[in-house]
């Protein structure tokens, strides 16, 4: 049996809880049937993919990529990558209007089913559909 490198564990450890975040917000979405809960799964989702960036943008012993004024630059000094950060940025953006747009929808579902349960607004279309397939049962 071989052993556990702790250091190993520890060493990833952003990377462990992004796929527990992932799979946990998966999970949310694919699981629940409100849709409020679905909201909150994708937005968890969204975390751990936050979280992945920039912990893939980091580097050990880097610096801020900041150049001097004189722009004589150092080789020995090494510098973090700022592009997944830039990216965090404008995902963080795109996640909030999303969000903002799920609840707006999820507004004018409860005004017009009365409900934001998904089995019931499944149920509920089911039988408006199954009434107008067959109209001979207005007339009875």
């Amino acid at each position: 049996m071989q052993k556990i490198d702790l250091n190993f564990f520890l060493g990833h450890m952003p990377y462990w809880l992004f796929i527990f975040l992932m799979m946990t917000g998966l999970f949310i979405v694919m699981s629940k049937g409100n849709l409020i809960k679905k909201i909150v799964g994708i937005n968890i989702f969204q975390t751990s993919v936050f979280m992945f960036y920039i912990s893939v943008g980091k580097i050990s012993n880097g610096t801020i990529p900041i150049f001097p004024v004189d722009m004589e630059i150092d080789k020995s000094i090494v510098y973090s990558n700022p592009l997944p950060h830039v990216l965090i940025l404008t995902a963080i953006v795109v996640g909030v209007a999303t969000t903002s747009l799920g609840l707006a929808l999820i507004v004018r579902i409860r005004e017009t089913y009365g409900t934001i349960e998904e089995e019931e607004i499944n149920k509920i279309n089911y039988d408006s559909q199954k009434q107008e397939q067959n109209p001979l049962e207005r007339l009875e």
